[in-house]
C-alpha cells in the first residue's frame, strides 16, 4: 500500500524544497499544494486545522506528521519507510 503524502509548500521556502528533494530521493511519490498560488483562505483552513503559520506542512495518509525537521527525523530513525 502507498500512502497519501501532501506538502503544503510556497515558493520562497528552501524547507519545503528540502522536503520535496528527501521524498524524490526516495521514490515517493506526493501531492504539493503551493500556498504561493493558492487562494488565502486555502492558508487559514491549513492554520486553524494544524495550529501551525510556517511551511512546510506534510500530512501522510492526512495525518499531520509537521514539517521537514519531522519528516526529516522519521527517515533518520527508519520510521519513515514504515508509514509509507
Amino acid at each position: 500500500m502507498t500512502a497519501n503524502i501532501k506538502i503544503y509548500s510556497t515558493n520562497s521556502c528552501p524547507y519545503c524544497v528540502r522536503a520535496k528533494q528527501l521524498l524524490e530521493r526516495k521514490g515517493i511519490a506526493f501531492t504539493e499544494v503551493n500556498l504561493s498560488v493558492e487562494a488565502p483562505e486555502v492558508r487559514l483552513e491549513l492554520m486553524e486545522k494544524t495550529n501551525h503559520r510556517t511551511v512546510p506542512q506534510i500530512f501522510i495518509n492526512d495525518d499531520f506528521i509537521g514539517g521537514f525537521d519531522q519528516l526529516y527525523a522519521l527517515e533518520r530513525e527508519g520510521k519513515l519507510d514504515q508509514l509509507i
